[in-house]
């Protein structure tokens, strides 16, 4: 049982943030801690020129208040959204605030790993902290 739980939230095609969240409700001690985060990654400089003005700000509000509506079903959850590299930006954040147990989805494996994706298994291999990887459920 772990303390302290990061668990890693993404917003792309198909993830679903279930599985990830019974994981640390499951491996959760009692009066531990999770913290949900969800790392905005930079829009392409090509774009910018494309995008409405606040739309950065418009995007940040909206994940905040999904992390805010998953998070309701917990008693003692924190929520974080920050900007960079995802697996740097939850590595950081795992070390900075001493968590136990990192849970992160794999999906979208690719020429980077045959078995996790990216950011997945730079987290895995990286980590100072157990990981929990929640496989993405087949839809074969």
């Amino acid at each position: 049982m772990y303390s302290n739980i990061l668990v890693t939230v993404a917003y792309d095609e198909g993830h679903d943030a279930t599985p990830s969240l019974s994981v640390a409700k499951t491996l959760l001690s009692e009066g531990g801690q999770i913290t949900l985060i969800h790392v905005m990654e930079p829009a392409p400089v090509f774009a910018l020129n494309y995008l409405p003005d606040g739309w950065r700000e418009d995007l940040r509000k909206a994940i905040e208040a999904d992390l805010a509506s998953l998070a309701a079903d917990f008693d003692n959850v924190a929520t974080v959204v920050t900007e960079g590299d995802a697996a740097h930006e939850v590595l950081e954040h795992a070390r900075a605030q001493s968590v136990d147990c990192i849970v992160i989805a794999s999906h979208r494996p690719g020429t980077q790993s045959l078995l996790l994706g990216s950011t997945a298994s730079k987290v895995v291999s990286r980590a100072q902290c157990a990981v929990h990887v929640a496989r993405r459920p087949s839809t074969v």
